[in-house]
């Protein structure tokens, strides 16, 4: 696989995911070396000097007014190590923690942290080798920065902690030593310029969007699938209906839905069955769109963070000057975290909205949730329990974390973020969005199954052959849980949108 190349700002949301998911290797760009460099010796120069500056030769926090002599400088990154690495919970998935790494190691590559090239390699080598630090999920409070969870990874990268190698959870000094990689002996200013930024937060966020994007799209060809199973009224999406109100998704989902039924025979116009349809079907672009909408901004946020400086104290180097600062507050990332989970949660009530309306004869003509053999069978009746549930649910994960804040250190970290909690959170809701179009997806194609005869469109086709070829049509009841699975697998692969988007 072609390398990643690391410079501090080139970056993509791709690239953390091809990185962290699947394993893409990656190499520091030459063309940061000098800057690099530039920064490490402009450290070693106030050491040398015996100037004050916080976090090379100060306490930190609360104890920044005590100066540390030169002999001690290195014991102090150590301790920071140690003392922070406060995390508590389960671990982080390995690829959080890859991404973690990844966004660290390029933020320290801009050369306005003033490590060593050498610390630098050995990050590298971890991620390319396969060492993933174990990092306890809890801990953070977003401000300085993602201190707990970033202190568990540079535990492994001075060989302490514990780690993953090879799938196997060893020490951290095992993992480097089976990795063949030398553990690093901090030296200063490196402790505080591991610790000291919003990786965790922006690491969770930016995998969360990610799939987030892919669900979204998802959550048309489920609604479109709905709309063939009800014989929905396609009129709704009319482009000129948009165009006098062009929000950007709203415009671009009414499009994505008159793609994925044309040709249908499913669908219907304004009175040829009922004169419109309910919200859940006849706003799908609105709401959808709404969603998407939301994405685009939290994306743009998070493309920001991936490469940027988010470290205390900067090293401007070339204004000889060491400006102590707040880059490492998560404010700018805990808002989109919490309108990210916003977002898909919307995305989620509406499809449980659909679903009700597929499994509700009352509402769709159909048999009494998607059966034949109703009163013997239950058919659908519990899944619909099942995405309400989860539906309910996001509903608690969506109060925002962004409003809370907790003074830490004396009260000298007197606001603090919160953001990674926000992410965290996030990162539920997606689970929750994920199972409940798994859900619909399968309500919507045994509707189709039992609403008759027609051709259905050329994209929802696609989309139907895919379900169908993990979950066959319901004929008697079975463990339901099972389709939910393999369809929210079928889900996570992405071939339903890449299939009907070839189709389209």
């Amino acid at each position: 696989m072609k390398k990643v190349l690391i410079n501090g700002n080139g970056l993509t949301l791709e690239d953390v995911v091809n990185v962290a998911r699947w394993g893409q290797p990656v190499e520091i760009d030459p063309s940061a070396v000098p800057k690099i460099n530039a920064s490490r010796a402009y450290v070693e120069g106030i050491v040398a000097e015996g100037r004050t500056v916080y976090g090379i030769n100060t306490g930190f926090g609360e104890f920044s007014k005590v100066t540390v002599s030169a002999e001690d400088v290195a014991q102090l990154q150590h301790n920071l190590i140690v003392s922070h690495a406060c995390g508590v919970g389960s671990w982080l998935s390995p690829e959080i923690v890859r991404a973690m790494m990844l966004l660290r190691v390029n933020s320290l590559a801009a050369g306005f942290s003033g490590v060593r090239l050498e610390l630098l390699q050995t990050f590298v080598d971890m991620l390319n080798a396969g060492v993933v630090p174990c990092v306890p999920e809890k801990g953070s409070l977003g401000a300085s920065g993602d201190l707990a969870p970033l202190s568990h990874i540079a535990l492994t990268l001075i060989g302490l902690g514990e780690a993953f190698f090879d799938s196997k959870l060893m020490t951290g000094e095992e993992a480097m030593k089976s990795a063949g990689i030398t553990p690093i002996v901090l030296a200063a200013k490196e402790g505080l310029a591991l610790i000291n930024g919003t990786q965790a937060m922006t690491a969770i966020g930016a995998l969360t969007l990610y799939d987030a994007k892919n669900l979204a799209i998802t959550a048309d060809i489920a609604g479109a699938l709905t709309m063939e199973a009800l014989q929905g009224i396609t009129c709704a999406f009319h482009p000129t209906l948009h165009a006098v109100r062009p929000q950007k998704g709203q415009v671009a989902t009414a499009k994505h839905m008159l793609e994925l039924v044309a040709g249908s025979e499913r669908v219907t116009k304004q009175g040829q069955v009922r004169v419109q349809d309910a919200y859940s079907l006849r706003c799908i672009p609105q709401i959808h769109g709404a969603s998407k909408d939301a994405l685009a901004y939290v994306e743009e946020k998070l493309l920001i963070e991936i490469n940027a400086v988010t470290d205390n104290p900067i090293i401007a180097h070339e204004e000889d000057i060491a400006i102590s600062g707040g880059n490492f507050h998560g404010q700018p990332i805990a808002l989109p975290m919490d309108f990210l989970a916003i977002a898909m949660a919307e995305l989620c009530n509406v499809s449980e909205r659909r679903i009700e309306r597929l499994v509700n004869p009352a509402l769709s003509g159909l048999p009494g949730f998607l059966t034949k053999t109703g009163g013997i069978s239950s058919g659908f009746m519990i899944a619909q329990y099942a995405a309400a549930a989860l539906v309910s649910e996001n509903k608690v994960l969506c109060h925002p974390a962004s409003v809370d804040s907790i003074p830490s250190s004396a009260n000298q970290e007197d606001h603090v973020s919160m953001g990674t909690i926000g992410a965290r959170k996030a990162s539920e809701v997606l689970f929750n969005l994920k199972k409940t179009l798994a859900i619909e997806l399968l309500c919507a194609t045994q509707g189709i199954d039992l609403s008759g005869d027609g051709k259905l469109g050329k994209a929802t086709q696609v989309a139907y052959d895919l379900v169908r070829g993990v979950a066959p049509t319901l004929e008697e009841d079975r463990e339901m849980y099972v389709d939910f699975e393999r369809v929210s697998a079928l889900i996570d692969t992405n071939l339903i949108v890449q299939e009907t988007r070839k189709a389209i």
